[in-house]
């Protein structure tokens, strides 16, 4: 089976979502995508990008089965962030790397919108705190 980099990105930035983010601090989806996707965190954690370390596999091996009949995706990649064939001498781990750093944007878009969340409850919260306040 090939390996499925939106899908597998998508997975990580929802485990990401789960174990770092109050969706309550956010008041709709369009903002909580907005956040993640200028999140420093997000893009540098290893275990979403693996741009941090420069490997999200650890794994020569496993980021070349990964690679696997993903040239297409990869050339796309390597176009978008303006890479050379130059590129290619970093090895698979860091074309794998460059690939879910490619598609990240998409996953935080697909993920956010799996979401089963009701942002409408945060902002309401958010309004009877504020007149609690006062």
């Amino acid at each position: 089976m090939d390996y499925d980099y939106y899908e597998a990105v998508k997975d990580d930035v929802l485990q990401y979502i789960k174990d770092n983010i109050n969706l309550a601090d956010f008041d709709s989806a369009e903002e909580l995508e907005e956040y993640l996707n200028e999140c420093s965190d997000l893009w540098c954690a290893d275990a979403v990008t693996g741009n941090g370390s420069g490997s999200y596999t650890y794994s020569r091996y496993k980021a070349e089965e990964y690679l696997c009949h993903n040239q297409g995706l990869l050339a796309e990649a390597m176009i978008n962030f303006g890479c050379d064939i130059t590129f290619l001498n970093k090895g698979a781990e860091a074309c794998d790397v460059l690939i879910r750093c490619y598609v990240l944007p998409q996953a935080i878009h697909d993920a956010v919108q799996s979401l089963d969340y009701d942002f409408s409850h945060s902002a309401e919260r958010q309004l009877n705190d504020l007149e609690q306040e006062m």
